[in-house]
C-alpha cells in the first residue's frame, strides 16, 4: 500500500505551537523564529485544507479541526520514539561481529579487544561480546559484519582507519635455517629462490616461528613476537605499500559502537 507522504517537521511545528498555544513560545522550544512556526502552520493549513488556530482576544486557540488531531498526533510522536530506540536497540550495542586475519587477531586484535571488553561492561555487567567471522574476507552484508580488518593499500570503497604504519621488516627466528619464505605480496630480495612459498602472512609468520627461515612481515604483525623474542628484526622497518586497515561501510560507521571501538583502536 502506498503511504502518503507526511509533512512530519510541520506537524512537529503544530504540536509545539498547540501546547503552547503560542508562536512565540513554540519557537523558542524548536530554536526558529516564531515567523518560521508561522510559516510551517500555513504551509500545514494548505496541505490539509483546515485551519488549525484562530486568534481571539484571549490569544491563540485551537479550532475543532486542530483539537481532533492533535491526540492522534501526538500518539504517533511517541511511537516514533519507540520505534527509535528499538532500532538502536537493535545494533546489539554490546556484540560485534569481526572480519579479520586470523594471524593478525591473535598477533595484534586480540590483547586490544581484550582490554576494551574489560572495559566496557555490558547492561548485564559482563563484557562485550564477539562474533569472528571464518572468512578475512567475508562479505559485509551476507556476513552482518560490523568492522573488517584487512591488509590492504588504502580503504578504496569503504571508510577505514589505519590501524599501525605501513612499515614491514626481515624477521627470522634466534635460530633459522639460512633460507626465505615467500607469500603472495611480498616483494623478495633479487636472486632469492625461496624455500617455502606460504600462501598468506600468516603462514610465513608460522613458518619464521618454526625457524625454517626468514620472511618479509608488515611490522604490525611482527611487531609482538620480535618484543617476546620469538622473532628477531634482521632489518629497520621500512616503508610498505600495504598496511592493516580498519574497515566498514558508511551505515556502519555512522554506529555508536562501530565509533567506540575505532576511536579505541586507533586512539
Amino acid at each position: 500500500m502506498k503511504r502518503t507522504h507526511l509533512p512530519l517537521n510541520a506537524l512537529r511545528v503544530f504540536d509545539a505551537a498547540a501546547r503552547h498555544l503560542s508562536f512565540t513560545r513554540a519557537a523558542d522550544e524548536l530554536a526558529v523564529t516564531p515567523a518560521a512556526v508561522g510559516q510551517q502552520i500555513r504551509a500545514l493549513e494548505d496541505v490539509l485544507g483546515v485551519v488549525l488556530f484562530r486568534r481571539t482576544s484571549k490569544g491563540l486557540e485551537l479550532t475543532p479541526e486542530g483539537e481532533a488531531g492533535l491526540d492522534p498526533l501526538r500518539e504517533g510522536f511517541l511511537r516514533f520514539e519507540e520505534s527509535v530506540a528499538a532500532m538502536q536497540a537493535g545494533q546489539s550495542s554490546d556484540r560485534y561481529t569481526i572480519a579479520v586475519p586470523r594471524e593478525f587477531y591473535a598477533e595484534w586484535l586480540a590483547p586490544r579487544l581484550a582490554v576494551f571488553q574489560a572495559g566496557t561492561p555490558n547492561d548485564s555487567g559482563g563484557g562485550v561480546q564477539y562474533i569472528l567471522a571464518p572468512d578475512e574476507h567475508a562479505d559485509f552484508t551476507e556476513a552482518n559484519l560490523d568492522i573488517a580488518i584487512r591488509l590492504v593499500d588504502g580503504p578504496g570503497d569503504l571508510q577505514g582507519v589505519q590501524l599501525a604504519p605501513a612499515l614491514k621488516v626481515t624477521v627470522a627466528a634466534p635460530e633459522h635455517r639460512s633460507a626465505w619464505i615467500d607469500w603472495p605480496g611480498m616483494t623478495m630480495p633479487d636472486g632469492i629462490n625461496p624455500c617455502i612459498r606460504a600462501g598468506s602472512p600468516g603462514q610465513a609468520l608460522a613458518s619464521a616461528l618454526a625457524g625454517m627461515g626468514r620472511t618479509i612481515l608488515p611490522h604490525a604483525l611482527a611487531e609482538a613476537a620480535i618484543a617476546r623474542g620469538a622473532l628477531a628484526a634482521l632489518t629497520e622497518p621500512e616503508p610498505a605499500q600495504r598496511a592493516y586497515w580498519l574497515l566498514a561501510p558508511a551505515p556502519q560507521w555512522r554506529s555508536k559502537k562501530v565509533r567506540a571501538l575505532v576511536a579505541f583502536l586507533s586512539a
